[in-house]
């Protein structure tokens, strides 16, 4: 063993302990690689840089684009409506009906924002057929995850792995050539998750429904602190204003500016104007307070008082939201929308501590409270997808979704047939969208997960690393040795493509998919060497084993965004998603040896 080969086995330590703690985000992690590899002279600077030439990662910006535009035309939303008139059928007929249209259409786009978009229309779909939304979400997760599987554009796993196999003079993958083994899980999926998704997946609701009654009700109201008021001069938690008597400060305006709440908190002055929370009986103590002038009167069975009722809603952080990164006062929801966050929720779980410095993520929750008319100014942010009830279907034109639908189409057609690769075809069809108007350029660019290319290019740099300076080789060497310990030649090839494929669906479930397939494949490629095999084989078990993550919250992104707003708790991916880990295994072990001989 190498110095080299050592230091690059701690690159690829450090890069997985990093990727588990979460402590700093995958692509920074994958960026440090990339510029650690680049200092430290281990590999040729042309080859690190060469990884910046692959294809792969412009094609998924390219796909990102396109699904785009598909979502702006319409497309989802015409699936959307469909499902919401399948209330009557049964749960099997449902579900099956639901993995099979999801599944299609994220064979074809990408999967996240389908399941962004039907997270409301699913929910409510729930609620008509009188059951939890528990019972349908992870579903919906599981079924994009599987209709990625069949194409070369359904998950950017797969386009990650074909560039690779071009960067060494390869043949890429063919744009149906997954749908051999793609096909049958989906179509065992849909089986499996009709059958068996009413009993073993769990009854839960969101969190603002499991709150106590008395909790849901909160009543946003003004009241302004009167000249000689014996609280002028007192904070608003020393005059009373408090949690504990059921009173959130939300603002506090003097001269028509905003005070800022943290410590030190403001004394009060005649005229100030706060605004407040206040559950039933805050609003009864606000009023007793002495020197505090409720703004207007309003009826609420609790005697006259001054409110507006106050709307309870959860609100997920979109992929490409600007408040990813923020903390809660960075993002300043109250001072955009009038609504304050009574809870953030991650992996299932409140978040406690930090305050307002936590800093937010992709899939967070956040439970906010604000007015009818707050709540609907925010329906119309992209930052934040509100799952209270399905969006209304906004005016499309139906001629950009035929240019949208044909240039997708165009996409699979011409790479299908060879008329053009990949990459130029994408890019091509990205052009047609912006010149006709359907998507506007910034709209695009505003779709690309610029994190997932950060992440693709620095795991891809450390496969050269691997591959350079003999890595690759040396675990391969290992691995074979162990293997030869207990297994005979005639079975040596397809034991290797099981643990392949084990070992790849293992690290799918608790890292990124791309930096798996970023890793495996490498290792793929010199076992076939090794074993004189063609490497096709092991290729497409690590395409499917880093995208069918079903067991974990976090080994796939979808699962990722689902976990917070169906109320899930770890422990029921595992429970429901184990079992479909193993049917998709047995299939891939059956079908691609058959399809793709040794």
């Amino acid at each position: 063993m190498t110095w080299e080969i050592v230091f690059v086995l701690l690159l690829i330590i450090g890069a997985l302990l990093s990727f588990l703690h979460e402590k700093i985000s995958p692509d920074v992690t994958a960026l440090v690689l990339f510029v650690i590899l680049l200092v430290s002279g281990i590999v040729p600077q042309g080859k690190v840089f060469g990884v910046l030439a692959n294809p792969a990662p412009l094609t998924i910006g390219a796909m990102f684009i396109l699904s785009a535009a598909l979502v702006k035309s319409g497309a989802i939303d015409r699936l959307a409506a469909l499902l919401g008139r399948l209330a009557g059928f049964s749960y099997f007929t449902v579900i099956s009906l639901v993995v099979l249209g999801v599944g299609g259409l994220s064979a074809f786009i990408n999967n996240t924002p389908v399941v962004v978009v039907l997270v409301p229309v699913i929910i409510s779909l729930a609620r008509k057929m009188k059951l939890p939304a528990s019972k349908f979400l992870i579903p919906l997760s599981y079924a994009a995850v599987l209709g990625g599987c069949c194409t070369l554009v359904g998950t950017s796993t797969n386009l990650l792995v074909t560039g690779i196999l071009q960067s060494r003079g390869l043949p890429p993958l063919r744009m149906f050539e997954l749908a051999w083994v793609g096909l049958p899980m989906l179509a065992a999926g849909a089986v499996y998750i009709g059958l068996f998704g009413r009993h073993l997946l769990p009854k839960r609701q969101p969190a603002h429904l499991t709150l106590a009654e008395e909790d849901r009700r909160e009543y946003i109201t003004e009241v302004f602190v009167q000249p000689g008021s014996p609280i002028i001069g007192r904070t608003a938690a020393a005059a009373g204003l408090t949690l504990a008597r059921g009173i959130r400060v939300l603002e506090i305006v003097r001269n028509e500016s905003s005070l800022p709440l943290e410590h030190p908190a403001p004394p009060l002055a005649a005229g100030d104007r706060l605004v407040l929370a206040c559950r039933p009986q805050g609003v009864t103590h606000a009023r007793s307070i002495t020197g505090l002038d409720l703004t207007a009167e309003l009826k609420l069975g609790l005697g006259q008082i001054t409110a507006h009722e106050g709307v309870l809603v959860e609100g997920v952080i979109a992929p490409n939201s600007d408040l990813i990164g923020h903390n809660l006062k960075e993002a300043g929801l109250w001072r955009r929308f009038h609504l304050v966050v009574l809870a953030v929720h991650r992996h299932g779980r409140e978040l406690r501590g930090g305050g307002d410095e936590r800093r937010l993520k992709n899939g967070d929750i956040l439970l906010l409270l604000g007015t009818e008319q707050a709540v609907e100014s925010l329906r119309a942010s992209e930052d934040l997808l509100l799952v209270d009830r399905p969006p209304l279907p906004a005016g499309r034109s139906p001629h950009h979704l035929r240019i949208v639908l044909g240039s997708i189409f165009g996409v699979i057609l011409a790479s299908s047939l060879g008329w053009l690769n990949i990459e130029i075809a994408a890019l091509l069809a990205c052009a047609v969208v912006f010149l006709t108007g359907c998507l506007k350029p910034r709209d695009g660019y505003d779709a690309i997960e610029w994190n997932l290319l950060f992440l693709i290019y620095g795991m891809l740099a450390l496969g050269v690393a691997m591959e350079d300076t003999g890595t690759s080789a040396y675990v391969v060497d290992r691995l074979l040795w162990l293997v030869n310990q207990f297994v005979p030649p005639e079975h040596k090839a397809i034991v290797m493509l099981a643990a392949f494929y084990l070992l790849a669906s293992v690290l799918t479930e608790i890292l990124s998919n791309n930096a798996v397939a970023a890793l495996m494949t490498p290792l793929a490629l010199s076992l076939a060497v090794q074993l004189g095999v063609d490497p096709r084989p092991f290729v497409i078990a690590v395409c499917l084993a880093a995208s069918a993550a079903f067991a974990t919250p976090i080994g796939y992104q979808t699962n990722t965004y689902v976990y917070g707003v169906g109320g899930y708790r770890f422990a029921d991916f595992l429970k429901f998603g184990l079992p479909l880990n193993v049917i998709c295994f047995v299939i891939a072990l059956y079908v691609i040896p058959a399809v793709w001989p040794f």
